[in-house]
């Protein structure tokens, strides 16, 4: 019968003669450890999962998402009061777009209020209890249709005057500080300079606000 040291001697001998074989029953045995420990004591929910326990993905918000069902039902409700007084003609849907804003800052024009042009119960409170009306618009005046403010002008003077891009008036009528504002914002922007309202233009100040201008 040999000794522990016999044997240690045979085990020791056998490995200097064999280490590559040695190296891999070594790794094939951690190999089957790990998985029987993570079988039993790692793995919460079904199988197969991966070796290890990770921390969950938190789901990234998107800029574009819906608004929640409580917001999109605000958002209806401005836009009710709003069309019910002659500022806002689009649909009431809940989607708080290029033309509620335009309708909310409208409205915050005629009634000399400086309120935030965002869905709150406050906003509806107060276009709901003022009596101020959008003014009729001429009729079959061609005039008066050229000499009327540019929704789009309007928008995009809001937009520029909201980030520091002069201090403009929004008046829907292109002029010198508007050019200004805009090549200002073309500069920052690295676009062509041009001072001129371009579809770029529209596309930058529409990701730079995170909301449509048209």
């Amino acid at each position: 019968m040999q000794t522990p040291n016999e044997a240690r001697g045979r085990i020791a001998a056998a490995i200097m003669q064999h280490p590559r074989e040695f190296v891999g029953i070594v790794m094939a045995a951690a190999a089957t450890l790990t998985i029987f420990v993570n079988a039993l004591f790692l793995q919460h929910g079904p199988h197969p999962a991966p070796i290890f326990a990770t921390r969950p993905l938190v789901a990234a918000r998107h800029p574009a998402s819906a608004n929640p069902p409580g917001q999109a039902h605000l958002v209806a409700g401005i836009q009710r009061a709003l069309g019910s007084k002659g500022f806002y003609t689009g649909n009431v849907d809940g989607i708080w777009g290029a033309e509620t804003d335009a309708a909310v800052r409208d409205f915050a024009q005629a009634a000399g209020l400086k309120i935030k042009s965002e869905a709150s119960a406050a906003l509806l409170r107060t276009i709901t209890a003022s009596k101020v009306e959008a003014p009729a618009p001429a009729r079959n005046d061609p005039i008066a249709k050229l000499l009327a403010p540019s929704k789009k002008l309007l928008a995009i003077q809001r937009a520029l005057s909201d980030f520091g891009y002069g201090q403009i008036k929004p008046t829907g009528a292109y002029d010198p500080d508007t050019r200004a504002a805009i090549e200002k914002f073309e500069r920052d922007r690295k676009l062509p300079v041009t001072g001129q309202v371009s579809e770029t233009l529209v596309r930058e100040l529409s990701a730079m606000t995170g909301r449509p201008l048209e």
